[in-house]
């Protein structure tokens, strides 16, 4: 049975490829598909030529629909959207249970492209919404893979041309006057959630269940009633700033600062869509809604050491693959998104589709201090250095400006486009009235650390309280936690002191609760030397490679000057400060 696919387009460049690249790789293979495009400005009718599509002059959905359908040559149609996507073996699904249940007429239930809790509650509602409807009435739902056979397309006289909206639903009744109507229970389509994103759940939400319940009514909805746009041509004349902000997965203290700084932006009614990966992801999804996920880089360590050898070679297997997936999905978001400015806290593919799109980039990270600030240490660590400038150049070029979060200020290179800010530290830490209790707080940022466990058994007169290692258990004076925000905060609220690698974020915690810090930082991940060299030169705590009962008493020893240091010369400036800092950079490079 051969099947007729009719694709209405208009502008759909960054979509199409996708929907046909689906219809390829698909076991059903008595195909054609017809392009009906309604004069598009961009490369549609090109890709479809390069598909071998049958191309048609559309117009608005009705007409482009029958257009396709006289071209037709096969026993069935279906008639899909150009921003949908086929799942494996959709085809055979569809027909097998069209054909299996004798019927007309079909829609087809659907799956958003982009992930999210949101998107996947939301599309899980309207394939119950769709499929309640239908048990008292047949209905289009947007018009979602409608499949019929050419001879009761031509029967009813195909879509209605004069009918603007729910052109879908009133064509899909028709049919079923004269044949069985069913939602397809197997099938699912990917689908965009373009309408989605720009209009936003609520809005989308109450225009559908606004044409819905008039045309359960028996009225006829126009695009006038519902504010409704083909082609999505009406851009507002006036909009909030739009941005969007990108940032590294690995760890959580990108998150942590970020959180703070997409909700500032929120509240001071700024557009945002935010790209993450991996932990970062898992974050910011429980906080807030437009979060999408990307494939990210991740640091190999073994032994309380970056593997430079293995983190390269685990990544470079990934990254074909992550480039085609994370700035595909980039690419198209942002097209609709339209965003003003790029932000990047030392994300690398936000830099690419900044350059792509020609779209102006402001990097927000601690990490540049390494390539744009002068300072001098050891050439011991002269090739750790090397390295990671190399990595700094690589995931951000030419950024409009760039802001360098620091509790250290080395001269900078570039004065004029490069300025340092505060660090950000969660308001929930800020309240905190910190005591000097008889524990230490160990904070691990990798827990291939055995020596450093090893060494404070050795020392059972003094308890440890121990985060990294991703469990709660106690070993004699060990007490192991897992990590959770309210108990970390009263165990740092607390704690004499801390031993810690050389995470930024935490550092910068410990030193607004005004606890010494021990840095013993990862080998060869430079950033963390830094870090530490520099708690080591401010007097602020200790810096070395590794740990010894040694360096552990002396530390200890000389705890209360250190907390004095801290005392007197660290100064904390409130978050509002810094944000304030962070919007006028924005509104400056917009």
């Amino acid at each position: 049975m051969k099947v007729s696919i009719v694709i209405p387009t208009y502008n759909e460049q960054e979509y199409l490829p996708n929907l046909l690249e689906s219809i390829q790789r698909q076991d059903y293979k008595d195909v054609e598909v017809i392009i009906a495009d309604a004069n598009s400005t961009d490369n549609t009718k090109k890709i479809a030529e390069e598909y071998n599509c049958i191309i048609v002059d559309g117009g608005l959905p009705g007409v482009g629909r029958n257009k396709g359908a006289e071209k037709a040559t096969g026993e069935v149609l279906l008639f899909l959207d150009a921003d949908s996507v086929l799942t494996d073996n959709y085809l055979k699904c569809a027909i097998d249970e069209f054909t299996q249940h004798n019927l007309g007429i079909a829609i087809t239930q659907i799956v958003p492209l982009e992930k999210g809790f949101i998107n996947e509650l939301s599309h899980e509602f309207a394939n119950y919404f769709t499929k309640q409807i239908s048990k008292r009435k047949p209905h289009g739902a947007g018009c979602y893979g409608i499949l019929t056979y050419k001879s009761l397309h031509e029967k009813v006289g195909g879509f209605d041309e004069k009918i603007d909206f729910g052109e879908d639903t009133d064509y899909i009744e028709r049919i079923a006057q004269i044949s069985r109507f069913k939602v397809l229970d197997t099938p699912r389509l990917l689908i965009s959630t373009r309408r989605l994103e720009e209009e936003g759940l609520k809005t989308l939400a109450l225009k559908y269940t606004k044409s819905t319940a008039k045309q359960l009514a028996g009225n006829k909805v126009t695009l006038d009633d519902i504010n409704y746009t083909f082609g999505h041509e009406k851009e507002k004349l006036k909009r909030n700033p739009r941005i969007l902000y990108s940032l590294c997965g690995e760890g959580l203290g990108h998150a942590i600062r970020s959180a703070i700084v997409i909700e500032y932006l929120i509240q001071n009614n700024y557009d945002v869509i935010v790209f993450a990966s991996d932990r970062a992801y898992q974050y910011l999804c429980t906080k807030f809604n437009n979060i999408h996920e990307i494939n990210g880089f991740n640091t190999v360590y073994e032994n309380n050491s970056v593997k430079n050898k293995k983190t390269f070679t685990y990544n470079m297997r990934d990254v074909p693959s992550d480039l085609q997936r994370n700035m595909s999905k980039m690419y198209k978001l942002a097209r609709e998104f339209k965003p003003d400015v790029v932000v990047s806290d030392f994300e690398f593919y936000a830099n690419l589709l900044s350059h792509i799109l020609n779209i102006p980039l402001i990097s927000l990270d601690n990490m540049h201090v390494i390539t744009d600030a002068r300072y001098k240490v050891s050439s011991k660590y002269m090739k750790d250095r090397i390295f990671a400038e190399a990595v700094v150049h690589a995931f951000i070029q030419k950024a409009k400006k760039t802001l360098i979060y620091s509790y250290f200020y080395p001269p900078l290179k570039d004065v004029k486009d490069t300025q340092y800010i505060k660090p950000l530290v969660r308001e929930e830490i800020k309240k905190l009235k910190p005591t000097q209790k008889d524990y230490i707080l160990v904070y691990q940022t990798s827990d291939s650390n055995e020596k450093l466990i090893e060494l404070l058994k050795k020392n059972s007169d003094i308890e440890f309280r121990i985060y990294g290692f991703h469990e709660d258990k106690r070993e004699d004076n060990l007490l192991f936690r897992a990590f959770t925000e309210e108990i970390l905060y009263k165990d740092l609220k607390d704690a004499r002191c801390v031993i810690a690698n050389g995470g930024f974020s935490f550092i910068t915690e410990a030193l607004e609760l005004k606890k010494p810090v021990l840095s013993i930082p990862v080998n060869k991940q430079f950033e963390q030397i830094l870090n530490a060299i520099y708690i080591d030169r401010l007097g602020y705590g200790e810096h070395h490679d590794m740990i010894t009962q040694n360096i552990l008493d002396n530390f200890l020893k000389n705890v209360d000057t250190y907390h004095e240091n801290i005392k007197e010369n660290y100064k904390t400036v409130p978050n509002s400060e810094i944000l304030e800092v962070i919007k006028d950079t924005i509104d400056n490079v917009i």
